[in-house]
């Protein structure tokens, strides 16, 4: 065998075992959402998938490069209608979500938002809530 086969045949070998060791889920991570919709369906994962990139971890808020407001404890979200108009049309650097996620998916989160981060508001926003703000 010449030295380049050799070189070849090695090169590959180690090629190999480099993939086999190397875990499935770190060369392969499920995507968030596939297309122009978001596949999430619980409040909590739509929150951690969406609103915490902006609102952070447990809806502290954040100054920085914008102004982005804090969710825990925020007396606005007490009017349910607040929370479900902002999430359907943004506003100033909020974008709108309405294309982007169904009206039980806006429920879905204005729920969980309403109902963590130090908010104990029981009245549950209904698909139908969001329905007569989105218009749909």
């Amino acid at each position: 065998m010449s030295i380049f086969n050799l070189g070849l045949v090695s090169a590959i070998s180690l090629l190999a075992v480099a993939v086999a060791a190397t875990p499935a889920s770190a060369a392969n991570p499920p995507p968030f959402s596939k297309g122009e919709t978001f596949e999430e369906t619980t409040g909590e994962d739509l929150f951690n998938g969406i609103c915490q990139g902006c609102h952070m971890e447990g809806g502290q808020g954040a100054i920085g490069a914008g102004a982005y407001p804090a969710l825990k404890g925020n007396p606005r979200v007490a009017s349910a209608a607040y929370p479900i108009y902002m999430v359907v049309n943004g506003q100033g650097g909020m974008p709108s979500f309405k294309d982007y996620l169904s009206d039980q998916q806006i429920a879905e989160v204005v729920n969980y938002v309403r109902t963590h981060f130090d908010n104990n508001f029981s009245d549950a926003v209904s698909v139908e809530d969001v329905r007569k703000i989105s218009l749909r």
